[in-house]
């Protein structure tokens, strides 16, 4: 897509150094997480602290894209880039944006000495997977999930 644009909304530490193009960020967001709550620049503060980071794909004052990423390490894969969120504007897909997003995350991974590039992508996803797949990402395992709940008042 031409005139694209990458921007890094968090810096290395994960603050907010383009609070602007967080706020545009938002509905996207929504897009794929409706579950976000109200307080969205508050919920995204706590991803950041705890060492996501966000990147956008932009196009003059539009954000076409985003990807919510962070470093992790386990006994699985050692030190790997997570994908927490990536997701396009619906009406802009397949025009090289996911592309993009996903390129600049591994790009990042490398720079970061990372072993692996690992995302979930929800079951239901099919047109991400083909992306995905296309990509050249694999399915190397389930992810198995369970919902907790808290007692009342805590």
């Amino acid at each position: 897509m031409p005139d694209l644009t990458l921007i890094d909304v968090t810096d290395a530490s994960g603050v907010v150094t383009a609070p602007q193009w967080l706020v545009k960020a938002e509905p996207l967001h929504r897009d794929l997480r409706p579950q976000l709550p109200a307080d969205y620049a508050g919920a995204m503060a706590r991803v950041f602290a705890s060492g996501g980071r966000l990147v956008l794909a932009t196009q003059e004052d539009a954000v076409l894209g985003l990807a919510v990423w962070r470093v992790l390490e386990n006994t699985m894969f050692g030190r790997f880039l997570y994908v927490d969120d990536l997701v396009t504007d619906s009406a802009l897909r397949s025009r090289g944006v996911g592309k993009a997003l996903l390129s600049r995350c591994e790009a990042i991974a490398v720079e970061l000495g990372c072993r692996e590039f690992v995302l979930d992508s929800g079951v239901q996803r099919a047109s991400a997977h083909r992306f995905y797949f296309r990509e050249g990402l694999i399915v190397r395992a389930f992810n198995f999930g369970k919902s907790l709940t808290t007692p009342s008042g805590s």
